[in-house]
């Protein structure tokens, strides 16, 4: 334990102590300094899909999270990484209120990248979790943003319950998300805001609120109307991202239908190894395998985004469907 956050008055900031453990992690964890050193190398470039636009990240040192075997089968049989048990012995992390790991991700994405894993083992769901979620965005404050996988979109420990956080300003957050010209108002109610963000290639929602009991409450049923729009039990595929700034607290919602698009599956030079998860869905497309960084173009963007989100009619009568 690095060091232990409660919440109590006169603690220092949560922002403060994250940033003190990534420096003392790069120089007592190897792979974490070689981690930060490859994300030095990464290319990038943007690609104009004729009304959004997406960042390419080449990004090598994501192939084992893009490439993770998810099969029930595979994830029994390997240990689960974010058990406190099997963390590297150099690893260390910032105890949060006494129930979650705040962790360095060794595998970054972006500088100051951050994974937050419960202590114990316990599966992959916001539905349960989604006041720490509100809870974690007013303790980090409106320059991080927190980010949530589904355990069928994205997660690469399924089975681990965890958040992601990151330096909101470090993430490409597509500019068309941010413009509330977009944002087509669905419901209102109790001083929280349903809104879609149109034209974005994917179904993107926006649900914002000045209170986090009633933002907790609207989520809820927004996830119980999609389970009962899907006909299914389990948690429906979703990707979040939230921030919480002058006591207003947003959350990005993609609702999903699919992992991972076809053409990851196939052979040869037709694979194209893009894995979705919500840093994709937000706007920055990791390809691991620099074929992909160079050949994608706005077609295929758009048919990755078009394959896994949610269809725009379902979204619709989810939202309908809700209660407020």
């Amino acid at each position: 334990i690095f060091a232990a956050f409660e919440g109590v008055p006169n603690q220092r900031s949560l922002p403060d102590l994250c940033l003190d453990l990534l420096s003392g992690q790069k120089h007592s964890w190897d792979d974490l300094r070689e981690g930060y050193e490859l994300l030095k190398k990464v290319r990038e470039r943007e690609v104009p899909c004729g009304g959004f636009t997406v960042r390419l990240q080449f990004n090598p040192g994501r192939i084992t999270s893009s490439t993770a075997a998810l099969s029930a089968e595979a994830i029994r049989d390997r240990p689960c990484f974010l058990c406190v048990e099997n963390l590297p012995e150099r690893q260390s992390g910032i105890l949060y209120r006494e129930a979650f790991l705040i962790l360095c991700n060794p595998m970054p994405v972006f500088p100051f990248h951050l994974t937050i894993s419960h202590i114990d083992h316990r599966a992959q769901l916001i539905d349960p979790n989604i006041r720490t979620f509100l809870q974690l965005a007013s303790d980090l404050g409106p320059d991080w943003t927190i980010l949530y996988n589904g355990a069928r979109c994205g997660a690469s420990a399924p089975d681990h319950l965890h958040l992601q956080a990151c330096p909101s300003r470090r993430m490409f957050i597509g500019r068309e998300i941010e413009e509330e010209k977009r944002w087509v108002l669905m419901r209102k109610a109790g001083g929280v805001t349903l809104s879609r963000a149109i034209n974005l290639g994917r179904e993107a929602l926006v649900l914002e609120g000045n209170d986090p009991a009633r933002v907790e409450d609207v989520f809820r049923k927004l996830t119980a109307s999609l389970r009962k729009i899907m006909s299914i039990a389990e948690e429906p595929m979703l990707n979040i991202a939230g921030s919480c700034k002058d006591g207003q607290w947003r959350l990005l919602i993609f609702p999903r239908r699919k992992h991972r698009p076809d053409a990851f599956s196939r052979e040869g030079a037709d694979r194209v190894v893009v894995s979705p998860g919500i840093i994709d869905m937000v706007g920055t497309l990791i390809t691991p395998i620099e074929r992909d960084f160079e050949r994608l173009d706005a077609a295929a963007v758009k048919n990755i985004y078009r394959e896994v989100s949610l269809d725009e009619e379902s979204v619709k009568k989810a939202i309908d469907a809700m209660t407020w």
